[in-house]
């Protein structure tokens, strides 16, 4: 099973954000949520779901200075690219926004804050150590050469704990983004609240009580082309 295949399984049939985040707490790491009241008018910008204090408090975060250095966006590119890349009419990960993602939310969960960035520096060490080059000056090959080495929780070894930390929770993160993207969301397969199209009570179920619909039920309801379309009941006699 390849990394996305892996990945979708992972997050089919699951609320994807609740269960990523939650996977990236630690034990002294809590969540609080705040008593807020409804607004009582909208936001041109946002639906009415949103509170005031909520969108206030997402304006004070956009306003902050970007956390990451530019050396460490670019890592983080490439990593989001190796846990998610592209394939076929699917982009990487990089590619639908999942980078912006990442970025605001070290703003909104600081406690991702130092674990991330402590992580890069050990990765960048590391490769320093094997190749005299940071994480994303080396080549593709001698990149996955390390993160081999600190994918897999049940088999990294004890010098490469730091390492597994890190990329597990930045794991949790790329997924998180990629899949509540649009792109994502189309490639789990999710239609959300969508009507399908009905064609009537199956005939042998209709047949198991002795039912059957008449022609004019057929022509009138049974018909998917016509489904958005207020049937006119006007003179209708069964």
């Amino acid at each position: 099973m390849d990394r996305r295949k892996s990945l979708k399984a992972m997050v089919a049939g699951t609320v994807t954000s609740g269960f990523m985040f939650s996977s990236c707490l630690t034990d002294t790491e809590e969540t609080s949520v705040a008593n807020v009241e409804t607004p009582t008018e909208g936001d041109n910008n946002y639906d009415t779901t949103r509170t005031k204090e909520e969108l206030a408090y997402e304006k004070e975060l956009r306003a902050k200075d970007a956390f990451f250095t530019e050396h460490e966006l670019a890592t983080l590119t490439i990593l989001a690219d190796i846990i998610i890349p592209a394939e076929g009419e699917y982009s990487a990960a990089s590619q639908v926004g999942v980078i912006e993602f990442i970025s605001f939310i070290v703003l909104d969960m600081p406690h991702h804050q130092l674990p991330l960035r402590g992580g890069l520096m050990w990765l960048d060490h590391e490769s320093n150590r094997r190749f005299n080059k940071v994480f994303k000056d080396v080549s593709s090959e001698q990149q996955i050469e390390i993160i081999e080495d600190i994918a897999y929780p049940e088999e990294v070894k004890p010098e490469h704990t730091q390492g597994e930390r890190f990329f597990s929770r930045l794991r949790d993160l790329v997924s998180t983004g990629y899949f509540t993207s649009e792109e994502g969301i189309k490639y789990l397969g999710y239609v959300g609240n969508t009507p399908n199209v009905w064609d009537g009570v199956p005939a042998d179920v209709l047949a198991q009580y002795n039912m059957e619909y008449d022609q004019r039920t057929l022509d009138i309801c049974i018909k998917p082309e016509e489904r958005n379309e207020i049937a006119n009941w006007d003179n209708y006699e069964v």
